[in-house]
């Protein structure tokens, strides 16, 4: 049997666990609910002591931010973060004491994006990005086929964008208010409209305004990293219609200074598990 590794993604509502020895093969998905890190950490650990086998190493998708650089202080641990009870936790660190062995760790977007580069819909594309809208709002780059790093990591879903034209919902971040994931999020969405997104018709004016604040994010990712390709996941970017939406907006608005992109510059995801797809493969690399 090949080095098995293991595989972990944190999200904002579910933690998620498996392993395996090729990233087309992640064996043995389980999920549990993002609890306190009192409560998921020793389910972590629990889940690789009693079903999985001896891993030679586990690759975390984190929501972030959080300290990735790895000869630097700080790494793993966990910065201010929207959700509570997980500011200053050191992740890493303490998921490496629970499971004895070591920890590769990046963002959940960053591993979604390595993902999507190299076996998926940005594949041959550098840089490549990949974008979630969901609970919050998340952009993670590949540049030289390695996720990046810098200050700290890409935290996109805090940039400033263009407000739709009447909009004056003060937004949800509560860092910045308004911000790109104030307003445009999905407890944005749910919070501006009164109603849980779900049940908002196609029709609605909600849609048409969320391709507005969708494509402004990315037009602003475009002209600063220059990406050869976005791609866009979660929830509310994989619903019927926006992708369309979006990529007509993008491609307006790209026109004049950058010339017109190609269609498929703005794409959807291959992977249905992007972030523990590109977790085990981060994990796998390691060993190279």
């Amino acid at each position: 049997m090949d080095e098995a590794v293991g595989a972990v993604e944190t999200g904002g509502t579910s933690v998620r666990c498996a392993w395996g020895t090729d990233t087309r093969d992640l064996r043995d998905l389980h999920e549990l609910p993002t609890g306190s890190p009192e409560e998921v950490l020793p389910a972590v650990a629990e889940y690789f002591a009693t079903r999985a086998p001896a891993v030679a190493r586990v690759g975390v998708a984190a929501f972030g931010p959080i300290g990735v650089d790895r000869d630097g202080t700080g790494w793993g641990r966990l910065r201010p973060t929207p959700k509570p009870g997980w500011s200053d936790v050191d992740l890493g660190p303490e998921l490496e004491r629970r499971l004895g062995v070591p920890v590769v760790l990046d963002t959940d977007v960053n591993a979604a994006a390595y993902a999507e580069a190299r076996w998926g819909a940005a594949r041959g594309a550098d840089p490549a990005a990949y974008l979630t809208i969901g609970t919050g709002i998340g952009l993670g780059a590949v540049v030289g086929g390695r996720p990046l790093h810098g200050l700290l990591h890409p935290e996109a879903g805090h940039i400033a964008v263009r407000r739709a034209e009447g909009d004056t919902f003060a937004g949800v971040c509560p860092f910045h208010g308004d911000c790109w994931e104030g307003l445009a999020c999905g407890p944005a969405i749910a919070r501006r409209w009164a109603t849980d997104p779900r049940e908002l018709g196609a029709d609605h004016p909600a849609w048409a305004m969320e391709a507005h604040y969708i494509a402004q994010g990315i037009v602003a990712v475009a002209f600063v990293l220059s990406p050869q390709r976005v791609v866009l996941g979660g929830g509310v970017g994989a619903r019927p219609g926006m992708l369309a939406a979006v990529r007509g907006q993008v491609a307006d608005a790209l026109t004049p200074t950058v010339g017109r992109p190609p269609e498929d510059f703005v794409v959807a995801p291959v992977f249905q598990n992007a972030g523990l797809t590109g977790a085990l493969g981060l994990a796998l690399a390691a060993a190279a």
